[in-house]
């Protein structure tokens, strides 16, 4: 049986040599990895904070969310302070905009609210409202 495994280490031996290329000799086939960045790789799916502070705020959140990668954090206080009319049409805006890309909208506390694309849903609690309770605190006002 000694033998037998001997005979298969000699022919390995043997193919392996065969096969080297000269100038090789003693290297044991490592691959060299470029380690120094180059090609980063990208999150798909970003979660972005936002502050309304004028109704033309809502511009740059509506073009995050069409481009469907970006889940959105509003920070509503500023305008909800200012002018609640301007914030129950940037509100309206965000809903429409909701319903087209199939997302999700939900307010959290008085002074946030969040807006997903289609492929991410918002847990909701007791903690957080749908953004129809939060019309509802904002109409109050």
């Amino acid at each position: 049986m000694k033998r037998f495994f001997s005979q298969i280490k000699d022919k390995f031996k043997s193919y392996t040599e065969s096969e080297e290329e000269p100038g090789e000799e003693g290297e044991e086939g490592y691959v060299e990895l470029n380690t120094e960045g180059g090609d980063e790789v990208k999150s798909k799916i970003v979660v972005r904070p936002f502050i309304m502070n004028d109704f033309e705020d809502i511009k740059s959140v509506l073009d995050a969310l069409r481009e469907g990668y970006t889940i959105a954090l509003i920070n509503i206080k500023p305008l909800k302070d200012k002018d609640l009319v301007e914030l129950k049409r940037a509100v309206n805006k965000l809903k429409k905009t909701c319903d087209a890309i199939e997302g999700e909208i939900a307010g959290f506390g008085e002074d946030y609210i969040v807006v997903t694309p289609s492929f991410a849903s918002i847990y909701r609690s007791k903690e957080s409202s749908n953004i129809e309770a939060t019309s509802e605190i904002i109409q109050e006002e």
